[in-house]
């Protein structure tokens, strides 16, 4: 069985969908913010963060977007990536690099703008450059959305997921929605999905409305 570390509201959004369209037994384990790391959990997410997988032989593995590329591949059958070897296969996985390099990087500097500055005065600065950078990123993904239901092939993928999650994250969802169409219309049919709406009454990823 799989264990899934997690807490509402975090990137374990995606593998809590990932495991439950792959129908996958787990058992998720909530990690509570402290201010002293367990050395415990360390051991396992070096950075103490969430999500983290062990999977049933025992290996544990951080990374969201490196969890649900694996998980595609272990549960070939869920249909939670494109056929390997396919050119929407290669979208995928581009699609995946591309949101967690540019966009999950800038979203943690928004939240935790603290830790990617030695001033302590200059925090401002580095939340307006992180929201500048997630804007351009969004902007990229839905010039991609031009004329298409889904990021990579004609169906559903774990991508398309990971990408309502990142952009529930915006710190001004409206503004998002306007902007981005194209996004906005992805992710208004999956706040439609009933998997999604069951996720997200537990992690509170945007408004029901």
């Amino acid at each position: 069985m799989y264990k899934l570390y997690t807490r509402p509201g975090s990137g374990g959004f995606v593998v809590e969908a990932a495991l439950a369209m792959a129908g996958a037994s787990f058992e998720q384990i909530d990690v509570p913010k402290k201010d002293a790391p367990d050395p415990v959990f360390l051991a396992i997410s070096p950075l103490n963060q969430v999500p983290v997988l062990t999977l049933p032989n025992g290996h544990s593995l951080t990374e969201s977007a490196a969890i649900c590329i694996l998980l595609a591949e272990l549960h070939p059958q869920a249909g939670l990536a494109p056929e390997p070897g396919s050119c929407a296969r290669a979208d995928f996985l581009r699609w995946m690099a591309f949101m967690s390099s540019v966009l999950y990087p800038a979203i943690l500097r928004l939240y935790y703008a603290h830790r990617y500055t030695a001033d302590a005065g200059n925090l401002q600065a580095v939340k307006q450059a992180a929201i500048a950078e997630m804007d351009r990123g969004f902007a990229i993904i839905d010039k991609a959305l031009a004329g298409r239901d889904w990021l990579a092939g004609d169906t559903l993928s774990l991508a398309d997921i990971y990408l309502v999650m990142l952009v529930a994250w915006h710190p001004d969802i409206q503004r998002a929605r306007a902007e981005w169409p194209n996004v906005e219309r992805l992710w208004r049919g999956l706040r439609e999905n009933a998997l999604m709406r069951k996720l997200n009454a537990s992690h509170e990823m945007w408004p029901e409305n």
